[in-house]
């Protein structure tokens, strides 16, 4: 089990980061990044405090491998490819860009500019065109099945465009509360809802494991 998308209390989740790795441990999480919302405002203070917590506890959750992230959220379009590489040069070890999911007033061209910019992940795209989900297989974006009420919605447009196109899936759970990280059966189930087939939903696996031996 890895997931690229996970928020504590930094942002708009309620557990601690201690907290939210012993109940990622607990459900057999092999690779957890902590990608908590970052706009200009708090991107450094928020991707600081994490890269402390992971260097504090490396070790401690035996197999987990826990990275620290962030989900770049409603900045506008041209600001983001900059925002983008600020976060990286903090250390961010996985980013995510928060895409147009259909259930939040997120700006167009948010999904363009993310890929655009080559960031980890475009969370919850939502209706992302061929051409975006083109350019991401391109630039090595991968676009996210989402595991998060209402973002899940379009998981199954997304799964398809991203297929046909040749871009790379990945899994977030966008967890934000107790209960909502899931262990690998539910994060499967997830995925075969937005139509995914085994051999596929492997295919996101063994992409996630490759993504995190690198940034660890």
């Amino acid at each position: 089990m890895y997931d690229l998308h996970t928020h504590s209390y930094m942002s708009d989740g309620v557990l601690d980061l201690a907290e939210l790795a012993r109940r990622c441990q607990v459900q057999g999480y092999r690779g957890l990044a902590i990608s908590d919302h970052c706009d200009h405002a708090d991107i450094e203070d928020n991707i600081a405090r994490v890269r402390r917590f992971c260097e504090a506890v490396r070790g401690c959750y035996g197999d987990m491998t826990i990275v620290p992230g962030c989900e770049i959220t409603h900045v506008p379009p041209r600001l983001i490819g900059g925002l983008i590489e600020k976060a990286r040069e903090m250390g961010a070890a996985i980013v995510l860009v928060h895409g147009e999911t259909i259930v939040e007033p997120v700006a167009e061209g948010t999904n363009r500019a993310a890929i655009e910019g080559r960031a980890d992940a475009v969370a919850h795209p939502g209706l992302i065109t061929p051409e975006d989900a083109a350019l991401a297989a391109k630039n090595g974006v991968l676009l996210q099945v989402s595991g998060r009420q209402g973002h899940c919605y379009t998981n199954a447009h997304v799964a398809r465009t991203a297929l046909a196109a040749g871009a790379k899936l990945s899994f977030g759970s966008d967890g934000h509360d107790p209960g909502e990280y899931p262990d690998r059966a539910m994060a499967e189930k997830i995925m075969r809802g937005a139509g995914l087939e085994k051999d596929q939903i492997q295919q996101v696996w063994r992409t996630l494991a490759a993504l995190f031996k690198e940034r660890a």
